[in-house]
């Protein structure tokens, strides 16, 4: 069995992130998604936006729905809220624990970030990094942008 992970924050949720699931789901025989919630982050994000979209509960029924579509797929939400650095940022370390709860082991873990491979390597020394479309040509999009743009028909243009 090839085991993969994938997790992120889904701010909103996007097909980038679609893509990325549906790489991993193709590569291995079982994929758990996280979906990390509580971060520092995502708490000022949310606290800006006001139609309820970027709630918790909204993004992991997405993730659900998502995740529902791949047989070798499963998905759990991973509460983060209490893991903080002394400057109030997320403690990536003190999440791994909790990560592994759900995947003891993995053979990959998933990304779009080159910059997240010294941290993977760290945490998941038995996984590879498999950086999906990193250049974002496939979808050339990210939370980022979509939380930027003004117009609804726009951001629902991205969305999952």
């Amino acid at each position: 069995m090839i085991y993969g992970f994938y997790g992120g924050k889904f701010l909103p949720m996007h097909k980038g992130h679609l893509y990325c699931i549906d790489t991993a789901a193709r590569q291995c025989d079982y994929v758990t998604v996280l979906m990390f919630v509580g971060g520092d982050d995502e708490l000022r994000i949310c606290a800006q936006q006001k139609d309820g979209y970027l709630s918790a509960a909204f993004r992991q029924a997405q993730l659900e729905r998502v995740c529902a579509l791949y047989p070798n797929v499963v998905c759990h939400t991973v509460d983060v809220t209490a893991l903080k650095l002394p400057d109030g940022t997320e403690d990536w370390d003190a999440e791994t624990p909790l990560v592994r709860q759900y995947v003891p082991h993995m053979d990959f873990v998933y990304s779009s970030e080159p910059s997240y491979g010294a941290y993977f390597a760290r945490a998941y020394p038995e996984a590879r990094h498999i950086i999906v479309d990193a250049g974002r040509k496939t979808y050339p999009i990210s939370s980022t942008l979509i939380r930027a743009m003004t117009e609804m028909e726009e951001q629902q243009k991205w969305m999952v």
